[in-house]
């Protein structure tokens, strides 16, 4: 796991042809928001957060956020450890970006 910040997050997500932008906030941080083309996995799911990322393709990099970066850097962490080899965190999170927004 890599701390970046939201320009190196955003100049590596963008050079980088297999990234995946995974939100780790809950449903109701969701609804004010996401990075455009996220996918969801809430990490206060527990077990249902492993399950669910275990699905994920291991090979490919993933650029990970939350509210602050707390969450994120916990998440990059288990991903870590089930043998993702690539994973960034973005410092600050969700409430320090400045790029655009969609809904989910």
């Amino acid at each position: 796991m890599t701390d970046l910040t939201q320009d190196e997050w955003i100049s590596k997500l963008r050079s980088d042809t297999n990234a995946v932008i995974l939100d780790v906030r809950t449903p109701e941080e969701v609804a004010e928001g996401v990075i455009p083309n996220a996918i969801h996995i809430d990490i206060f799911k527990g077990q249902g957060f492993i399950d669910e990322v275990e699905q994920l393709d291991k090979t490919r990099t993933y650029f990970v956020y939350c509210k602050a970066g707390g969450r994120s850097g916990q998440a990059c962490a288990v991903m870590n450890q089930l043998g993702f080899n690539q994973t960034y965190n973005l410092i600050g999170g969700f409430s320090q970006w400045k790029g655009e927004v969609a809904s989910l």
